[in-house]
């Protein structure tokens, strides 16, 4: 089991990273709420992974925390939750959010994350009502969270913002119009600061 890589970012998207560790590079999978937390590229980091190994493949999957990495680890449990999805809720909600959503039994909420369904909702809520305890949810960053300098809103942000929302499972005509609405909101907002806003408008 891969536990932790500590290496240099050469490569960072709001869903995957490639990380240097002394001249190998590993490809690991992130939630955006890792890609927010997590230093920019040619800097260097820790990040916590789980390792699946599958017949065809062997996926690794980073978190800029080690709570990040327990609920990951909570998600997969459930029946019907694979590793993609659990990636997809811890990107489209934070951690104290979902546990909220979890304790108020908030399922029409839950919903609005691409790929979650009611049924697979309901049992989240379900389930993690008895393991969240095991959580601590005080999320603790793996590495430095760099100060990002801003950036103007423009074209060039805007359409990367829209991209990494796609890239997450959202329709491209919610991508457009979430990113549109947090233009509005933050008119000088740097493109992760635009998923963001747009994520939180969506749910």
């Amino acid at each position: 089991m891969i536990g932790r890589l500590q290496g240099l970012i050469i490569l960072k998207q709001p869903d995957q990273i490639l990380v240097d560790v002394n001249g190998v590079g590993y490809e690991v999978e992130i939630s955006f709420n890792s890609y927010c937390q997590l230093p920019e590229t040619n800097q260097s980091a820790c990040v916590h992974t789980h390792l699946i190994v599958r017949d065809d493949a062997h996926l690794l999957f980073g978190f800029a925390s080690l709570d990040e990495r327990a609920l990951f680890r909570l998600l997969i449990k459930i029946n019907g939750v694979g590793p993609k999805l659990a990636l997809a809720i811890l990107s489209g909600m934070e951690a104290p959010a979902l546990a909220t959503c979890v304790q108020n039994q908030d399922v029409a909420t839950m919903v609005k994350i691409p790929g979650v369904g009611k049924k697979t909702a309901e049992r989240l809520v379900m389930e993690l009502r008895d393991k969240m305890g095991a959580w601590q949810g005080d999320s603790r960053p793996a590495g430095t969270v760099p100060v990002v300098s801003p950036m103007t809103a423009t074209a060039s942000a805007q359409e990367e913002a829209e991209s990494a929302l796609i890239n997450l499972g959202y329709k491209p005509v919610q991508a457009t119009k979430a990113v549109a609405a947090a233009v509005n909101e933050r008119p000088d907002g740097a493109s992760a600061d635009l998923i963001r806003l747009a994520l939180k408008g969506m749910l």
